[in-house]
């Protein structure tokens, strides 16, 4: 599965657990746009991307952000920082937002994941020293990943149109509420002051490290690389949704667009 690979998405991993709208009235809202945020092609299929022209200048926007800004800085950063360290600051990162997938684990009625998730929350906040490192892996204790637009699709919530966000990217209606749940679950936003902010830049940077290659291979294989990240974010959606296993037809209803 190909993930989606600009600036952008570095800046929504870092931002989903940290800022968002305030969470409960802005999830009823936009749980509630979700299910009718779309339109219909001229053939009667269901077009997901009906904001298409303001969607391809915003990404042109977080483009031209990500080649001037982001990527520069996330390579001088990767520069001067051994591998180990960004993974150890990955898993940093990583173990403070896994109390998101906690809580959408039980809420998609998945108790036993959800146990399995608390105790590997629990190692690697104790064992592996505040989670810098992984220990519960090893010890058959599986990352995993779930979110509130997960959990709301379990629920039976339509997807909603597509949606490139100004400094997020990619996302769906659906998908959009989960900033509400990340921001309420991410223990950092319950220290704030000023040292919220090195912290959220440190991750943001160390993200978009962590996609450097891949983001290469997209400017180098994909003649339009707008709708090369929307229909891979739509399929790794399906794909998250699915638990790894999505039914045949799922990826070509997106677009009408045979994957095979």
């Amino acid at each position: 599965m190909m993930k989606t690979t600009t600036a952008v998405h570095a800046i929504h991993n870092a931002y989903s657990g940290r800022r968002g709208l305030s969470p409960l009235p802005a999830l009823l809202l936009l749980a509630a746009l979700s299910g009718c945020a779309t339109t219909k092609n001229p053939d009667g299929t269901v077009n997901h991307d009906p904001f298409e022209k303001t969607n391809r200048s915003i990404y042109a926007f977080n483009d031209a952000l990500d080649r001037h800004i982001m990527r520069p800085v996330a390579d001088g950063y990767r520069s001067v920082t051994p591998k180990r360290v960004r993974g150890k600051v990955t898993n940093f990162y990583d173990n403070l937002k896994y109390l998101n997938v906690i809580l959408n684990s039980f809420l998609q009625g998945k108790v036993r994941n959800g146990v399995s998730d608390v105790m590997r929350f629990t190692f690697n906040s104790t064992l592996g020293i505040g989670g810098l490192f992984d220990v519960a892996t090893p010890v058959g204790l599986e990352k995993r990943r779930e979110d509130f637009g997960q959990t709301l699709a379990v629920w039976g919530v339509g997807q909603g149109a597509y949606l490139n966000l100004p400094f997020f990217g990619p996302n769906t209606a659906r998908n959009t509420p989960n900033y509400g749940a990340g921001y309420a679950t991410n223990p950092l936003n319950y220290i704030g002051g000023l040292f919220l902010f090195p912290v959220t830049l440190l991750d943001i940077v160390n993200n978009r490290a962590n996609l450097l290659d891949a983001s290469e291979f997209v400017d180098e294989a994909a003649m339009d690389p707008y709708a090369f990240v929307r229909e891979a974010y739509l399929q790794q959606r399906q794909f998250l949704i699915h638990d790894g296993n999505p039914p045949e037809e799922s990826y070509d209803e997106l677009f009408d667009i045979d994957f095979e």
